[in-house]
């Protein structure tokens, strides 16, 4: 049946009530009783707030108040504040173009005034008295407070019973709650953050600095198992911490990005911190980070989603580039030296001070490939032990290397090594894979990627914006090695492929290489493409399983992997080595018991 009107049953035209306007904005900045905690605990901080209490019935749904000490709202203002589109953040389009406070639009306690039973009680500086006003009635009068304001949402969705019936368990709500919360605490750890439920303490987040915070809200495996961030990129700074590749997880549901103390998500930044782990990461794990953007107001428009939680960059490309160069340089240096230090293991630094916070790194044993070395010869090129060049023995006093003197080989396929804290087990192929992989990117970076022609260049029916991007991207697509053609209309074919990927399936890598260049900027494809190629060369050309090596070669794949950047996974994303302490291994012989 047709659900066209009838031109005699047509509505007329006309401007809605604003009863119904509000309950519209509600629709779109109050979705569930996080909703509500979100927007409260924005105004709190915009105040001054030093410390926010969150209390709750029934998951928010009964009651949702939020407390804070800020500067409070004047007895006249009052009123105002409950008007659509009356706000104190900003006064002209200049303003709204230069956004610095999390609250702005104005309409956030008109809209939930109209789906609650709302109240707010305040007292601003300078007052004998504070003020409570009833939103139903409009009734103001005097009260009893401190400097500071008090908001009580109670019976969310009262006259909108079917949009009640959306919600979820109690339980459930209170968990989006706490979350709401726990995103500002991570980006405030100068305020304090308390969180009641049913009348029991269920949060509470002291005022801390910010490793604290992080420690007190993500737990302190977080904070150990995290590196520092804090880069300057132009009008950009990065700060935070991103988590090591072994602190990954199968979901992306501890991944916390900010922009100028709001909580966003934005798939710039996501793709740039993720792009960052790329040679790190193993199969489909989930990078856990904690970022911290700040950058000019003006460059950045957060005027873009009803919940705030969506931002637009003027410079898109600029921040990408500047995430993503911050948390890899964050994760390249070795762990081995900061492992070593956190445990008090003396390092010898060869008289040079190095700042607490640096990873330490000890210079390898030197190695220049012969010249005249073939070039298709891996093992002669890219091998650290050269049989024209043997590596010399080292005395490795025992605690002076964060990865420890070689004492054997284990079935052909691990190093075993003492060091001061007990037994490093390395995988000798992954850790040499990876040596060899940052060698040739290091080596290789003005070398362009050879193509091999197909005999029968492989056909595929292609989409428009396939085939726009194969027209568009012609130069970059050779510079892959990759040579995509139109063969009709709706069909693309791919003539060429590098030759490193000659066995591979042609029509596969053409289509992912396509959507990535549809989406990302050509220069981060080319790398991407680039670091596959190298990878697979640098698997064959590192040592393989069964390959019995001295102790001098052992100690100078050891020494090499203390220098190399990101050692501490192979090019697959897999651990290179593992830490037994002593105290672990008198754990499982019983020893003191």
């Amino acid at each position: 049946m047709s659900a066209v009107l009838s031109p005699a049953l047509r509505r007329p035209i006309r401007e809605l009530p604003d009863e119904l306007v509000s309950q519209i904005a509600a629709g779109e900045v109050v979705e569930r009783p996080a909703s509500v905690v979100r927007e409260l605990v924005d105004n709190a901080l915009d105040s001054g707030a030093t410390q926010v209490t969150v209390r709750l019935l029934a998951g928010g749904v009964r009651l949702v108040c939020v407390e804070d000490d800020g500067c409070g709202i004047a007895r006249a203002e009052l009123p105002l504040a409950l008007k659509r589109h009356a706000t104190s953040k900003i006064g002209s389009l200049a303003d709204l173009e230069s956004v610095a406070t999390m609250g702005f639009r104005g309409e956030a306690l008109a809209a939930i005034a109209s789906v609650s039973e709302m109240s707010m009680l305040s007292r601003a500086h300078g007052q004998a008295s504070a003020f409570l006003l009833d939103a139903g009635s409009g009734e103001l009068r005097p009260a009893a407070r401190s400097i500071g304001t008090t908001v009580e949402v109670k019976e969310l969705f009262f006259s909108t019973p079917a949009r009640r019936k959306f919600l979820k368990s109690d339980g459930t709500e209170m968990a989006h709650c706490v979350e709401a919360v726990r995103r500002h605490a991570l980006a405030r750890p100068d305020v304090g953050f308390t969180i009641w439920h049913e009348g029991k303490l269920c949060e509470q987040w002291r005022a801390a600095t910010p490793d604290q915070r992080l420690a007190d809200v993500l737990g302190e495996d977080f904070l150990v198992n995290s590196v520092r961030i804090d880069a300057m990129a132009g009008p950009l700074r990065i700060s935070g911490r991103a988590g090591i590749p072994d602190a990954a997880r199968a979901r992306a549901d501890w991944q916390f990005a900010y922009v100028n103390g709001r909580y966003v998500r934005d798939k710039v930044i996501t793709h740039a911190a993720r792009s960052a782990y790329e040679d790190l990461l193993h199969g489909h794990r989930q990078p856990v980070y904690a970022l911290q953007l700040q950058i000019d107001p003006g460059r950045v428009d957060v005027n873009v989603h009803p919940t705030k939680i969506e931002v637009r960059f003027r410079d898109s490309r600029e921040v990408h580039q500047a995430v993503r160069r911050a948390v890899e340089s964050a994760l390249s240096a070795p762990r081995a030296g900061a492992a070593a230090q956190s445990a008090g293991v003396p390092v010898d630094t060869g008289g040079v001070a190095v700042p607490e916070s640096a990873s330490w790194r000890q210079p390898a044993i030197p190695f220049t490939p012969a010249v005249g070395t073939v070039v298709s010869d891996l093992g002669a090129l890219w091998s650290p032990f050269p049989a024209a060049q043997p590596p010399q023995p080292v005395d490795l006093p025992a605690g002076d290397w964060p990865l420890g003197k070689a004492i054997a080989q284990l079935q052909g396929i691990y190093i075993l090594a003492e060091n001061a804290q007990g037994l490093v087990v390395v995988d000798m192929h992954a850790a040499h894979e990876r040596i060899v992989y940052e060698r040739l990117k290091s080596q290789m970076d003005a070398r362009s990627i050879h193509s091999q022609p197909l005999l029968i260049p492989a056909t595929f029916a292609a989409t428009p914006a396939e085939i726009a991007t194969a027209e568009g991207a012609e130069a970059t697509l050779q510079a892959l090695g990759l040579q995509v053609t139109p063969f009709s209309p709706r069909t693309l074919a791919v003539r060429a492929v590098p030759a490193a990927l000659a066995h591979g399936d042609p029509v596969e890598l053409a289509r992912s290489v396509l959507a990535e260049l549809a989406q990302h900027d050509a220069s981060s494809v080319v790398e991407r493409a680039r670091n596959e190629l190298l990878s697979t060369m640098a698997c064959h050309g590192a040592v393989r399983a069964n390959r019995k090596l001295t102790l001098e070669e052992m100690n100078a794949l050891l020494r090499q992997m203390e220098e190399t950047d990101r050692s501490d996974q192979c090019n697959h994303g897999r651990p290179t080595w593992r830490q037994l302490t002593v105290r672990e291994l008198d754990a499982m012989f019983l020893r003191g018991r």
